[in-house]
């Protein structure tokens, strides 16, 4: 059986242009204007909210209900809306796929609130997903990966590099802090190793290595992988630079590798420029998990040219991304969470579960509902969206 998909494109030309299809009706297109003014106070709020910040009005049930709202209410057509709820009665949700523009990319539209029936969210009618620009997934020379023909191929993982020059606490340092041996996350991976699927294989430890640098990443995605694997840290491309390619991948990389990225006291991070202009040496596999401070940044700029595009543009069917920055397990603590929740480990556990399930898309999905109804009952920062909402993933 086919399934429902609608397809809801954004422009930005002063006021905001919004137009959706079914691609079972092709012939029949929505399209409505949203005045300037509109769309500029929703973004307004959305960065008052400061999505990122465990401390922010994302943590605030209250003050992330009505900024859902206040979103939808703007960027959702109210004929969209209303088809969804339709089939969200008949016990069927399609599947919709949001092409934004660089004005709403930071949109968590799986969050939005249906103004037709605004007690419920847009991921429980639809599961969500976000197009990759056609200019990379149709450019020359691409070759894409399928998932079908490369499932029993390594994953490829970088966990929390060691990052030359910066210590643990440091700007650069961990993210995911002890790791051990019989925590879900080890556990999880550990599950691959004996199936002979990992890379790096044990002995050795998974967690803060310091070889997985550039030369180390070439050789094992040239070897073969199935998916890539990535937690750490990305810096994101200036905004006001234009230059979507300067975003950077932060490896255990020194500052004697080359590389168009600038060196940082003794590190030279891996550009996305340096991925689009050598892509002969990163056969990017057809799954990719950049679970990394606004990995998918580059969707903010004209030209997405960032780490993602990167990705799709060297073979990836699909990246599961950022939106904005991720507190790390030690930030949540520090704004009060339970010491003995981890939810950004555990956010890397179902990213690597969706990714390994036939329709990674779907079953994220799943994951980020069982979080919606956690936080509508308990609505401790824990399960707050301002981790779990920053996920997106981009389909070619």
């Amino acid at each position: 059986m086919t399934r429902y998909t609608v397809q809801v494109r954004f422009a930005d030309a002063g006021d905001l242009y919004v137009s959706w299809r079914w691609t079972h009706a092709l012939s029949e297109v929505g399209v409505t204007v949203i005045p300037q003014d509109q769309v500029s106070a929703a973004m307004a709020a959305l960065a008052a909210a400061r999505p990122g910040d465990p401390a922010g009005g994302f943590t605030v049930y209250d003050t992330e209900r009505a900024l859902a709202e206040q979103l939808a209410r703007t960027l959702v057509p109210y004929g969209l809306a209303f088809q969804l709820h339709q089939l969200y009665q008949q016990g069927i949700r399609p599947l919709l796929r949001v092409q934004p523009s660089p004005r709403v990319a930071q949109v968590p539209w799986e969050l939005l609130a249906l103004d037709s029936a605004p007690e419920i969210r847009l991921l429980e009618v639809a599961d969500v997903s976000v197009l990759a620009p056609a200019s990379i997934v149709h450019a020359p020379g691409r070759t894409p990966r399928s998932w079908a023909a490369t499932r029993t191929l390594p994953v490829v993982a970088v966990l929390d590099p060691r990052v030359p020059g910066y210590g643990t606490g440091s700007r650069l340092g961990s993210v995911l802090g002890p790791v051990p041996s019989d925590a879900p996350l080890a556990r999880q991976l550990a599950g691959y190793a004996s199936a002979g699927r990992l890379v790096p294989a044990p002995p050795g430890g998974l967690f803060r290595r310091t070889d997985t640098d550039r030369a180390w990443l070439s050789a094992a995605l040239t070897a073969g992988a199935g998916r890539l694997l990535y937690a750490g840290h990305v810096t994101a491309a200036d905004h006001g630079s234009g230059q979507s390619e300067d975003a950077r991948l932060h490896l255990a990389c020194t500052d004697a590798h080359p590389g168009h990225a600038p060196a940082l006291r003794g590190h030279r991070p891996l550009s996305a420029k340096d991925l689009l202009l050598d892509s002969d040496r990163w056969p990017v596999p057809g799954r990719v998990a950049l679970i990394a401070c606004e990995s998918g940044g580059d969707l903010r700029f004209g030209d997405a040219l960032g780490l993602a595009a990167a990705m799709i543009s060297g073979g990836a069917e699909l990246v599961t991304c950022t939106r904005w920055s991720l507190p790390t397990d030690h930030a949540f603590a520090l704004a009060g969470a339970d010491r003995a929740a981890y939810p950004l480990r555990e956010a890397i556990r179902a990213i690597d579960a969706a990714h390994e399930s036939d329709d990674p898309v779907r079953a994220l999905a799943g994951w980020q509902r069982e979080r919606l109804a956690a936080w509508r009952e308990r609505r401790t920062v824990e399960h707050s969206p301002v981790l779990w909402g920053a996920f997106a993933t981009l389909t070619a």
